[in-house]
């Protein structure tokens, strides 16, 4: 494997640091800010005291990191089909995160009549989740034929049933106003870490080209 190769698929392992890290230093300049109630949006928002740059600590990099992960799973396993369209979709995920970031939510990110800053902040966060939620699913079949590791996919299939729950969870916490935060955590937390260990494996593993399509 090449080297450029090597930093590509490499960056997928900072992802999720950089993903923690990012939204806990956010936070920390904005008082009283809940982790457990509220939602990472909630950072970048209209009005609130970290909407000036919460994008550029989060939103934007972490877009860079998947686009540029995304190219290395398309240099290294264009020769398969499934394997292409899931690194489509694992870059329309880190240009929706770019969108999610330039496209504020509203003052609460909840208002009865949103702008169209909200509405495309709401249709981002959206293709975010449904790009990964379609990768992994991907992964549960490519996982034995491109790395050699059914073990993979057994752990794609258990980050996306863990992905579900707590997408259902988000949804029924936002309707009694507590815990939104933790959930939304939870489920994109999920996701990052099977990045990183897609990363992992993928760096590990002797990648040929795919014949199985």
């Amino acid at each position: 494997m090449k080297t450029i190769d090597r930093i590509l698929l490499g960056l997928g392992l900072l992802i999720p640091l950089w993903l923690f890290a990012g939204v806990a230093l956010t936070s920390l300049g904005y008082p009283g800010y809940s982790h457990l109630d509220q939602a990472m949006s909630m950072l970048g928002a209209v009005g609130a005291p970290t909407h000036g740059y919460s994008a550029w600590v989060n939103n934007f990099p972490l877009g860079v990191l998947f686009v540029l992960f995304a190219i290395g799973l398309i240099r290294n396993f264009g020769g398969s089909r499934l394997a292409l369209f899931s690194a489509v979709l694992v870059l329309l995920h880190g240009l929706a995160s770019f969108a999610a970031g330039y496209f504020s939510c509203d003052q609460g990110c909840a208002p009865a009549q949103p702008s169209i800053s909200q509405q495309v902040h709401n249709l981002a966060g959206l293709i975010m989740f449904v790009t990964l939620a379609l990768a992994i699913v991907l992964w549960t079949f490519l996982g034995k034929r491109l790395l050699s590791s059914p073990g993979f996919g057994r752990f794609s299939m258990l980050c996306l049933i863990l992905a579900v729950v707590t997408v259902a969870m988000m949804s029924k916490a936002f309707a009694e106003g507590h815990g939104f935060g933790l959930y939304q955590r939870l489920n994109y937390g999920v996701c990052v870490v099977w990045i990183a260990a897609l990363a992992w494996i993928a760096l590990r593993a002797e990648v040929t080209p795919a014949s199985a399509r």
